[in-house]
């Protein structure tokens, strides 16, 4: 779990704050952490969240690397509630996403973490519900299974590099995509070339991105 503080440009003003995800990872428990890490920020007008779930209406709708009682909170009432702050709610891959586009023709963004994460937007507008990382792809596993952290383990940096070189690929053929970025954690382990329009994001995209998910809401990118 992370935050930051940024100004109205999307710089930084405090460093990054990072904390171990609880165990179990139920809202009560990282809800508790999310006030304490809320504690050592400055004053704020307004937040962003990323989530890595599926996010409709405010709600989390689901929850694949955390835990039930997340599937369908109403997180973006909750925070604002409790908060007393305008709050957007995105996927979290989403929000690293808005930190990287350039908002013109179809942009993909794929997240190399725990799981798979991914999002597409069509000239800077998200299509919210994309779940990538959790489709058939490969010998009736998904592409989450080949990719994320338990796939990396299982086949070894090689393997996983070759996997991940095909699903590029794929991603091409099935999206159409203008450009690719890529992000997460074990980005860093890419050791093949890239194609032409795929480029690797900084993870500090996915908490910069929090203020470019204000601009793209309100039509000012």
């Amino acid at each position: 779990m992370k935050v930051m503080a940024l100004n109205s440009k999307g710089s930084p003003v405090t460093e990054r704050l990072r904390t171990p995800t609880p165990e179990p990872a139920t809202p009560v428990k990282m809800l508790a952490i999310l006030d304490k890490l809320k504690a050592q920020m400055p004053s704020f007008d307004r937040v962003t969240v990323g989530f890595p779930g599926v996010i409709k209406d405010g709600k989390t709708m689901t929850a694949a690397n955390l835990h039930p009682d997340w599937i369908g909170y109403a997180l973006k009432a909750r925070l604002e509630s409790h908060w007393k702050k305008p709050v957007q709610l995105a996927n979290d891959a989403a929000v690293q996403g808005y930190g990287a586009i350039s908002g013109k023709g179809v942009e993909m963004i794929l997240t190399l973490g725990t799981g798979l994460g991914s999002a597409i937007f069509i000239d800077g507008h998200l299509c919210s519900g994309l779940e990538l990382g959790h489709h058939p792809w490969r010998k009736g596993k998904t592409y989450e299974e080949f990719l994320g952290r338990k796939g990396l383990k299982k086949h070894g940096k090689k393997r996983w590099n070759e996997l991940l070189e095909k699903a590029i690929e794929q991603t091409a053929h099935t999206f159409n995509w203008d450009h690719l970025y890529i992000g997460g954690g074990n980005a860093k382990d890419i050791k093949f070339k890239l194609p032409a329009h795929v480029t690797v994001v900084s993870n500090e995209d996915g908490l910069l991105g929090g203020i470019a998910v204000w601009r793209f809401s309100e039509g000012k990118a």
